[in-house]
């Protein structure tokens, strides 16, 4: 993940420090690309822990086009509480609705709220409703996930296998605007990449599990198709360190990098949207020594 490694160089060697909305204060460039070529290895980092169990299970949530997070918090992957209560919070003041602590509100993931149309943990319309039920202007819901894998099956040629999670008319309604904002594939010589611009990057934090992510999802689409995976291409906008990940950041400039290890997908899955977290085995992950190897990835 040498690639990686460079991006975190560059916001330190060059990038300008400024304010942000969460009041710590960010290093950050504008404007990064990063290519990874999925032949050579799975593109974790061995230089820092990332969250594989978490990048599995949002996949497979995002895919279900699901917007609760009771499927995350049942499979022990708390990355959404907070965005989820403070939502949860902010719907309160609006209605006049006294709001339940943190662990009340968790375990009452899925259940009907006093808030009419709202249920505990809901985060309204973010990436997987997008991804599977982009609503048109005609009420007619839009699946871009089925729409881009039939385009690669039948027009692999094509320069519109896009999809878009910034929905204008939506946004400001969401939990959370979306920070990956949309992804295009590419088809060549029996392999399919990805590209995806981002329009905001935590690169201590959310761009590895991002990489990961996007990498998997590149994966298994690819075997849905019958392609080998290409490159996965990321592109970042406002690519920043906050500024108490600084020291972080340089202990892991300092490490070297390890081999990449391997994904494999379970080859009796036919559709991307029939995995389950058994389905996918992550093999020869080699960390840096000061990362503990995970019991469970």
């Amino acid at each position: 993940m040498k690639q990686y490694l460079e991006l975190l160089a560059k916001i330190r060697h060059e990038g300008v420090v400024r304010d942000d909305r969460t009041g710590t204060g960010t290093m950050g460039i504008f404007g990064y690309q990063m290519r990874f070529d999925l032949g050579k290895g799975f593109p974790l980092l061995t230089t820092k822990r990332v969250f594989m169990k978490g990048v599995i299970h949002e996949l497979l949530w995002f895919l279900k086009g699901d917007t609760n997070i009771k499927y995350l918090v049942d499979n022990g992957v708390h990355i959404w509480d907070s965005d989820a209560y403070r939502y949860y919070n902010e719907l309160c003041i609006k209605h006049g609705v006294l709001p339940v602590d943190m662990d009340t509100f968790l375990a009452a993931a899925g259940v009907e709220s006093p808030i009419e149309g709202y249920r505990f943990g809901d985060l309204n319309h973010v990436y997987g409703y997008q991804w599977r039920s982009w609503r048109s202007y005609q009420g007619e819901s839009i699946d871009q996930i089925k729409q881009v894998i039939d385009t690669i099956k039948h027009n692999p040629s094509s320069r519109r296998m896009i999809v878009s999670a910034w929905n204008v008319a939506e946004v400001g309604e969401m939990a959370l605007p979306p920070c990956h904002t949309m992804f295009q594939f590419f088809v060549a010589e029996g392999k399919l990449s990805c590209q995806l611009y981002q329009r905001s990057g935590d690169s201590f934090l959310g761009v590895p599990f991002n990489i990961a992510s996007y990498a998997l999802l590149t994966m298994m689409i690819a075997k849905e198709c019958g392609l080998q995976p290409g490159d996965f291409v990321h592109t970042l906008g406002d690519a920043h360190l906050y500024l108490n990940h600084i020291e972080q950041a340089d202990e892991q400039l300092s490490r070297e990098p390890r081999q990449l290890p391997t994904l494999r997908l379970n080859p009796d899955v036919k559709s991307i949207f029939d995995y389950t977290y058994d389905d996918i085995e992550l093999l020869g992950y080699d960390p840096h020594p000061a990362i503990k190897a995970p019991l469970s990835f």
